[in-house]
């Protein structure tokens, strides 16, 4: 019954409303009112923040939340609902407070999808085909214009990083000491006073020649004998390596090759000496320290790998470039390289006895006489 009750009178409100509308405005003296709503038109009378306080909400809030609020307040103020708090000018208030919040929620929602459209057309959009994800982002492009891009940021990349590990070289060789900074004060000195002499000397033959005072010398107009009579090698660069290794000059790949050659015999000599010294059978005492020995030598390997890895980057030519040592094969090399060292050692052992033997079958009891007068 209540419910036909409700549904009777907004139908009527709502045929009051559409005769209001259709008749002059001269006409319409006072507002209708049916089932306590009112059907002039509407204007809130209360501001946003009352409505707020009345619908008991706080402001940015949903929808869902001011429609659940109404709910629970038009069944408690509503004059049908047959509750005690029932009271129509409670109910009047409630529904204006309503329709002031809702309006408000829908404006605020709308202003900031405005925004978020705003904001996602400048931001960056990915791109969306495979294979631009590759090549680290780099380049723009067809494919194959985008690979030569990377290329050449790789060699940017590389140049850099060697850069860079000579400069932490450089720093750690040279540190920050009162005592390094007075020999690179005076070094300096004597290389500006070393070039100023050079100048000088330069100038003064420069004059000379002008003045015609080499003219008398024997090997005028003769070429400069070569330091090579290969007639493979260049001479110019034959000439100048031979220049900067007189003066004490070697590349740093140069001299980190040698050091990693250096320092793999000395591994491999002191892995072989070690296993000669724990002798030929192997008992769990003697076991463990092969255990021991072999895992300081994996960790000598693994420092040895780093340095070729520094040497990989700084090599020029990609021919000359190492690979890492693996450390079970050279456990396996000593043990093979140990094996044949005893086999040698019986087989000289075997032909020293034969010889003893055919030394006594010769002399007989001149050599037992002989070997008495020592005792």
């Amino acid at each position: 019954i209540k419910w036909l009750r409700v549904m009777l009178t907004n139908n009527i409100g709502h045929r009051l409303m559409v005769c209001q509308a259709m008749i002059p405005r001269s006409l319409k003296p006072f507002p209708y009112i049916c089932g306590n709503r009112m059907f002039s038109g509407y204007k809130a009378k209360s501001n946003v923040k009352d409505s707020y306080k009345i619908l008991e909400l706080e402001e940015g809030c949903s929808l869902d939340d001011v429609r659940n609020s109404y709910r629970t307040l038009a069944k408690k103020y509503h004059p049908d609902s047959g509750s005690a708090t029932a009271d129509s000018k409670a109910f009047v208030k409630v529904e204006e407070a309503y329709r002031v919040v809702l309006s408000d929620v829908a404006t605020k929602k709308k202003s900031n999808e405005k925004n978020e459209e705003e904001e996602d057309q400048f931001k960056p959009k990915a791109p969306q085909h495979r294979h631009y994800l590759s090549f680290e982002g780099v380049g723009f492009g067809t494919p194959s214009q985008r690979e030569k891009q990377y290329m050449q940021f790789r060699v940017d990349r590389a140049t850099e990083q060697v850069l860079e590990y000579r400069k932490q070289r450089l720093e750690s060789q040279y540190a920050a000491t009162d005592l390094m900074k007075a020999k690179d004060v005076k070094q300096s000195k004597k290389v500006k006073i070393t070039q100023a002499v050079e100048r000088l000397v330069e100038d003064l033959i420069q004059e000379s020649m002008a003045k015609g005072d080499f003219d008398n010398l024997s090997g005028k107009g003769k070429p400069l004998q070569k330091f090579s009579d290969c007639p493979h090698i260049d001479p110019m660069t034959h000439n100048l390596n031979r220049i900067l290794i007189d003066n004490g000059y070697q590349p740093e790949w140069i001299l980190l090759q040698k050091e990693i050659r250096e320092t793999i015999e000395r591994l491999r000599k002191s892995i072989v000496a070690s296993r000669s010294d724990l002798g030929g059978t192997m008992t769990p005492y003697r076991q463990k320290q092969w255990n021991r020995i072999c895992e300081q030598f994996v960790e000598d390997i693994r420092k040895l790998n780093k340095r070729i890895d520094n040497f990989n980057l700084v090599v020029p030519i990609l021919s000359r470039q190492m690979v890492h040592f693996s450390a079970d094969k050279e456990i396996v090399r000593a043990q093979k390289t140990y094996e044949a060292l005893m086999e040698n050692r019986e087989a000289s052992d075997s032909d020293t006895k034969e010889n003893e033997e055919e030394n006594v079958k010769r002399f007989g009891w001149k050599s037992s006489l002989f070997k008495w007068f020592n005792l």
